[in-house]
């Protein structure tokens, strides 16, 4: 693997119903309207969200790729604005229930494509099940994904206890979804803030907010990407704020980047936890 530093960011949200996905999707694009070099991965296992969302139909998926039948540069999908995707093995076994051999496969298939990529985004499920856990322990970024609902600022408040107290996370990205003002942004970020500052050790950091934007369901109903199709759409124009800064976030500083260190920590909770 080159020496090329690539940021590692999942994205999460606790339960469902937040537009994590849709997030993901488009925040790829924005950063690939920036110039970087984009692999999203559906890490929602058991649902291929991504796929669905962008009308792909993808020949083989990572499980092709952990049972040693292809590469993972032959399971990667090109998307709108040339991000990549790696799609998600609908029903396939959950990661975390790997073997040693489809360990290596894994690492492998990560290190085969490091020197082609800046930016890993991992779309993961919903909830705050197993794999959810072994993707955002081992990524460098976690942004959490709220909207102003008490059972989503519950949900994400139950997730970031989770990963802080049983796994070590202590930093958090928060961006606010599908908000009526600015301001509303703001407040769903504090009051997850409040009840964090008071109860957990944790550093919640503001990433902004998308917009309540009627495009959103128009791109969905297509199977686009509300940014590759309203790319001058309430929802495009503030992801592309949030992209600049997601793109200023400090890289790993380790010379081999962070991929080979995101892939030793996603593969080494079997028997650890």
């Amino acid at each position: 693997m080159g020496n090329q530093s690539v940021q590692v960011i999942a994205v999460t949200g606790g339960k469902g119903g937040v537009g994590k996905t849709n997030v993901s999707v488009n925040l790829a694009l924005a950063l690939a309207e920036l110039g970087r070099r984009v692999v999203l991965m559906d890490a929602d296992l058991g649902l291929a969200n991504v796929d669905v969302q962008l009308g792909l139909r993808p020949n083989a998926t990572i499980a092709d790729v952990l049972a040693g039948n292809c590469s993972l540069r032959d399971v990667l999908v090109t998307g709108p604005g040339g991000i990549r995707i790696v799609p998600a093995a609908s029903g396939a076994a959950e990661m975390v229930n790997l073997g040693a051999r489809e360990h290596a496969g894994l690492i492998q298939a990560f290190s085969d494509i490091g020197d082609e990529l800046d930016v890993l985004l991992i779309d993961t499920a919903a909830g705050i099940g197993d794999s959810v856990v072994s993707f955002v322990r081992a990524a460098q970024e976690v942004v959490v994904v709220v909207c102003d609902e008490p059972t989503s600022i519950t949900d994400a408040y139950a997730l970031i206890k989770l990963l802080s107290r049983d796994h070590g996370v202590t930093r958090f990205r928060v961006l606010a979804n599908m908000v009526h003002s600015p301001q509303e942004g703001h407040n769903v970020f504090n009051k997850l803030l409040q009840v964090s500052d008071r109860f957990l050790d944790v550093a919640l950091q503001y990433v902004g907010a998308l917009p309540y934007d009627e495009s959103v369901r128009k791109a969905a109903q297509k199977q686009r990407a509300n940014f590759d199709l309203y790319p001058r759409s309430k929802m495009s124009l503030a992801m592309r704020t949030i992209a600049r800064k997601v793109d200023a976030w400090p890289l790993p500083t380790t010379p081999r980047g962070h991929l080979e260190f995101f892939i030793e920590r996603l593969v080494q909770r079997t028997g650890n936890d």
